[in-house]
């Protein structure tokens, strides 16, 4: 009797639920792709078959965990950059809590990280959803910040792109080093990116497109 009571409260876990217990059992060297469904469903406390009643496969299961983690650390770094008046603040603090986030306990950072280099064809295109959703928010506030100080960017949209994209780069390689290679690498990202706004500031918008 208590057994049929266990099942009959686990079948109202929700999509939440598989998420969470899909990434408690990712660790610092394994992929979502390595995920099984069985895996997934046993993490959770759930027979397999119920599984389906909220995902079509563990590849959809994978993709909305990327969309989730991405939607997380976006949250995490734009509340960091509203908490700054200008752009070289705000060059500071979101390569702090871009750093930060890999010691989170979430994973979520991990996840974009290593699916981005390591992950399926579908994962590869969900992280690139990600990446660009990332560049627009960071080009808004590269142009609120720069239009308030009287010095606006020239192609506020390939800063915010190469800003991007070399912050998750470094950040890959960041993953497996220790806390004083950390510190250096944070240290790099920072002067590059005020070298990659300076050129911007300076370039000639008449130029822009060379």
């Amino acid at each position: 009797m208590p057994a049929s009571s266990h099942h009959r409260g686990k079948q109202h876990i929700n999509r939440q639920d598989l998420l969470d217990a899909a990434l408690r059992l990712l660790g610092p060297n394994r992929s979502v792709s390595t995920l099984g469904l069985r895996e997934v469903a046993r993490a959770a406390d759930i027979a397999p078959n119920s599984f389906y009643r909220h995902f079509r496969d563990i590849d959809e299961l994978a993709v909305a965990l990327i969309e989730q983690a991405g939607g997380a650390l976006r949250t995490i770094i734009r509340e960091a950059r509203n908490r700054v008046s200008n752009d070289r603040s705000a060059v500071v603090s979101s390569v702090e809590t871009f750093m930060e986030q890999l010691e989170a306990d979430e994973k979520y950072l991990h996840l974009l990280l290593r699916e981005g280099s390591a992950g399926s064809t579908a994962f590869k295109q969900a992280i690139e959803r990600q990446l660009q959703y990332f560049e627009t928010e960071l080009q808004e506030d590269l142009v609120r910040l720069s239009s308030a100080a009287g010095r606006p960017l020239s192609r506020p949209d390939l800063v915010s792109k190469a800003i991007t994209r070399m912050i998750f780069a470094l950040g890959g390689t960041a993953m497996d080093q220790n806390s004083d290679q950390r510190e250096q690498t944070a240290q790099q990202m920072i002067i590059i990116i005020r070298m990659i706004i300076a050129g911007s500031l300076i370039l000639p918008r008449q130029h822009a497109g060379l």
